[in-house]
Order: C-alpha cells, then structure tokens, then sequence
C-alpha cells in the first residue's frame, strides 16, 4: 500500500511539472507574440513623441494642434551630421535618419567615441547626430532643432534645444524621458522654466559656450543666464553641463562652424 502510494505521489509530481513546463511554454509564445506584434506600434509612438517634441522646441507645436504628422512632414527637414567634422553625411537614408537611436550607437564603440572632456556625464558620444531644420511658411530655415543628452540627478536626460538661425538665440529648451523627482528636477518641464530660455545666447562674443544656470536667479539684462531650478542643484548643473558640452567642440561645435562658413552661400543643403 505504501508502494502504491509513493508511486502515485510521484506520477503525480511529475505531471505537475509537466504541467507547469507546458504553461510556461505557452506563456513565453504568448510574450514573444505580443512584442512582435507591438513592435510596429511601439516604434510609432516613439517616432511621434520625438516629432512632438521637435514642434515643441521649434514653437510650432501650438500652430500643429492633432496633425502632428502632417505638420512635421511640412515644415521639418531631418538631417544626418558627422559630430566630428560637423558636415551633412551626404545620401543617407530617409529612413535611417528617422529612425537612428543615439543610445544604440552610443553603446557601440566602433560608432561612438568617449569625449575628452565628459562634462555632460555621457561616458560615450555617438559619432552621427541628425538635426532638424525647421522652414516657415515661405520656405525659409526659422529654427535649428538640435538633440541634447546630459546627466541629471538620477540618470541621463534627453531633450532638444531650438536655436535661431544664428545658432546662437535660443527658441526653446525641451526635456522629455526624464527620472527626475516631481517638483524638483523634473521642473525642467514646468512650462514657466521654459518659458526663461527663449532669446537667450548660447555663445558669448568670442564664441565660446557661455549658457549657465544661475542660483537665485539670472540677473536682468543677462543674456547667458537662466534662472536656476529651486532646490534642484544637480539637474540645473546636469542642464548647464550638457548644453556646454553639447555646443562646445566635441558636440555640435563642428557643425555650428561649418554652418556659419557657408550660411553666407546659400545655407545648408
């Protein structure tokens, strides 16, 4: 009788764990399924989200209202630029150019660089960037969008930074996928802080990158300085940190000179 009785015990463990392997099974097709099928939309999503944030950073935002899509399409030009000679990388992708992650190739090192001087917190540098060039109505550049990422408090901070075509004037100054702690760092998106940047310079009168964050608050008439974030010491030095490094020689600065050089023939292609 005990002998039956263990046998029995055993057939029916392992059916159990037969059971259980199928389930699991069954489970992991299901997850698999699913993010291949959310996939496309996810990707979607995400390429909405970044459009958004560029209308944002060029002022057309409120001027799109639910056409996203088509106010982008209208008046957005994305291109690819080589971060270290700071040129438009000829015959790229359309595709590829919507679609580049920054933080993929970042990871690679054959496609990024670490920067000599890391003082947006990055640890490496992707080698291409794309950029956006923003036409109004009558078809001429309003505003250069340019992609910025930074460390804050907690972790990097991605965001764009809209210039005027002198790629001086700041029109706006955006965050997005931010780990900020509410109503401290994550004050970077509160609409009265964004609302200090536009008409501020990035560059002083030797061109160099002068933008700062001030603690108590930019004094009038100072055309480098924002307000700083209250109590939010680290994020507001995080901002002031990337955007130096973003317009200085190992980010945008390249590009920024080569822009200048040839804005005066005609401006980019």
């Amino acid at each position: 009788m005990s002998s039956d009785s263990n046998v029995k015990k055993q057939e029916t463990f392992g059916g159990t764990l037969v059971f259980v392997f199928i389930i699991c099974l069954v489970c992991a097709a299901l997850v698999s399924i699913s993010a291949i099928g959310l996939k496309p939309l996810q990707q979607a999503n995400k390429l909405l989200d970044k459009q958004t944030k560029i209308l944002e950073a060029s002022g057309l935002l409120e001027q799109a209202g639910t056409d996203i899509v088509g106010t982008y399409t209208k008046f957005v030009t994305a291109k690819m630029i080589d971060l270290n000679t700071g040129k438009i990388i000829a015959g790229a992708e359309h595709s590829d150019i919507e679609m580049f992650d920054e933080r993929s190739d970042a990871r690679d090192e054959s496609k990024s660089i670490k920067p000599k001087n890391d003082m947006a917190g990055i640890s490496r540098r992707a080698n291409h960037a794309v950029i956006y060039l923003v036409n109004n109505e009558q078809g001429q550049l309003e505003t250069v969008v340019l992609p910025i990422v930074g460390s804050g408090l907690w972790d990097l901070m991605y965001g764009f930074v809209g210039l005027a075509p002198d790629l001086n004037t700041v029109r706006s100054v955006v965050y997005s996928d931010l780990k900020e702690t509410p109503g401290l760092g994550a004050e970077v998106l509160n609409p009265k802080w964004k609302a200090l940047w536009p008409g501020k310079k990035m560059y002083n009168e030797q061109g160099e990158p002068a933008i700062k964050i001030v603690k108590g608050g930019a004094k009038e008439g100072d055309i480098n300085g924002v307000d700083a974030l209250s109590g939010a010491t680290l994020t507001s030095n995080g901002v002031e940190r990337t955007l130096r490094f973003w317009l200085g020689a190992e980010g945008y600065g390249p590009f920024v000179a080569n822009y200048r050089a040839i804005a005066s023939k005609g401006g980019l292609e």
